[in-house]
């Protein structure tokens, strides 16, 4: 288990290296590429987890009738893309009724991708937190028969603790599944000031590589309610805390971070 460094550690020295625990976006005009220049930073983007879909045959397994759900629940645009994936693989067209509740705006636009997109029926959380999103699903929870599109090792427990307690008619389909990748070069030979995970899955994929893992003052920034509660229960010190309402993406939690600490002298 990682030793944290002090709780302050982090913000007392300039930052020159971020590593983010995400591919790198494929959009030169993605807002990372911004604070890089602003910040005068160096972003390392590492996924440190890759995801597999679950096979239709395997999935059937779980014996849930998709087209028996008014409703679907999104968190992440992986998600989208493996319950179209396996839509398709089983030859299932979706009802132009159905209704999608998604955790951000960012994700309910990317049902573009896959739908006409109309707002009566696609609806996401004002702030990108749980609790929004809640606050939607809340209007609706009495019409709806819901399902809750995850990974088979990464659901979110806020979520189905919340739709249980409010007796929300739902089931879980597990669509794909995360796996950790070999991080271990890249951490070992090169220090970071900052790391940003974004999943449990990817806090667990870092010790899995560097089990030694030593944290020493480095920053770690977490993004969900549960990736939050990984970096705590690994036995590290969280600085930032995403999303909260003055910054609802990591992006913008390291623009403010930054714009506290200042870049590091070249």
């Amino acid at each position: 288990m990682a030793k944290s460094g002090s709780k302050n550690s982090g913000t007392a020295k300039k930052v020159r290296r971020i590593l983010i625990s995400q591919p790198k976006p494929e959009s030169d005009k993605s807002p990372y590429f911004d604070l890089e220049r602003k910040h005068q930073v160096e972003l390392v983007f590492l996924p440190f987890i890759k995801l597999e879909g679950i096979p239709a045959r395997e999935f059937r397994k779980q014996k849930i009738d998709i087209l028996q759900y008014t409703a679907v629940i999104f968190t992440s645009r992986n998600a989208i893309d493996h319950f179209f994936r396996t839509c398709e693989e089983m030859k299932i067209s979706i009802n132009q009724d159905t209704k999608y509740f998604c955790i951000t705006e960012a994700v309910a636009l990317y049902l573009q991708k896959f739908i006409l997109y109309r707002k009566r029926k696609v609806f996401y959380g004002a702030d990108g937190t749980n609790k929004s999103m809640f606050e939607v699903i809340n209007k609706h929870k009495e019409n709806e028969k819901f399902l809750y599109v995850c990974s088979e090792n990464q659901q979110d427990n806020e979520i189905v603790g919340w739709m249980k307690n409010n007796k929300c008619e739902f089931q879980l389909g597990f669509m794909y599944r995360s796996i950790s990748n070999d991080i271990k070069p890249v951490i070992s030979k090169i220090d970071y000031d900052v790391i940003c995970f974004f999943t449990p899955s990817g806090v667990k994929s870092l010790f899995d590589s560097v089990p030694d893992f030593q944290q020493n003052g480095t920053v770690i920034g977490a993004f969900g309610g549960n990736t939050s509660k990984a970096v705590e229960e690994a036995g590290l010190n969280l600085e930032i805390k995403v999303p909260s309402p003055k910054s609802p993406s990591m992006c913008a939690a390291l623009d403010v971070f930054l714009s506290s600490t200042g870049p590091a002298k070249k």
